[in-house]
């Protein structure tokens, strides 16, 4: 017999369905209504929304240097027919190291596949990046130090400027 905790499959949001969930929040609907139309609790639209600061984020896309499909296809194509990175690079009009290290990041010579080393590209470059006040308790500590003394500078400055601090000054 359980005793009443069955474990439930949480699954994400789809593109679709984030893409109709941030044009919900532009309309101006509640985490609530928003949360109800997917079957899904508020806090979980929330989580979605909030880290965005309830701005839509941008849709992603590639960087224009970047390998694209078809150049990897390419890339594949000249792995089956034994051709060098050098030769594959010329045909692309890319740098062979270009080709080499794609070739080397996506499994080698003998099993590198266009589309899992796109779908891999493409995870990679979504890497979390943290800040770097986050990250660096030093970089934090030096920045509050210094803050404090620009505060102070400018509170020295407004009482040298101000002439009845000066009067104030002089006479006790």
């Amino acid at each position: 017999m359980e005793c009443g905790m069955e474990r439930r499959f949480h699954r994400g949001f789809t593109a679709a369905e984030k893409t109709e969930l941030w044009d919900r929040w532009k309309r101006g609907e509640s985490l609530k209504a928003i949360g109800r139309a997917f079957g899904k609790e508020s806090s979980s639209i929330y989580f979605l929304v909030a880290p965005h600061g309830g701005i839509r984020p941008a849709e992603r896309r590639r960087s224009r240097l970047a390998l694209t499909l078809a150049e990897r296809e390419v890339i594949s194509r000249g792995v089956t027919v034994h051709q060098s990175a050098r030769s594959i690079a010329k045909l692309l009009g890319r740098s062979p190291s270009t080709v080499s290290r794609e070739m080397s990041r996506n499994g080698g010579y003998n099993r590198y596949r266009a589309t899992l080393a796109d779908e891999n590209a493409w995870a990679r470059s979504r890497r979390p990046k943290c800040c770097k006040l986050a990250i660096n308790s030093r970089l934090r500590r030096f920045l509050a130090v210094e803050s404090a003394l620009l505060d102070r500078l400018a509170l020295d400055e407004v009482l040298a400027t101000n002439p009845r601090n000066r009067l104030h000054d002089q006479h006790p």
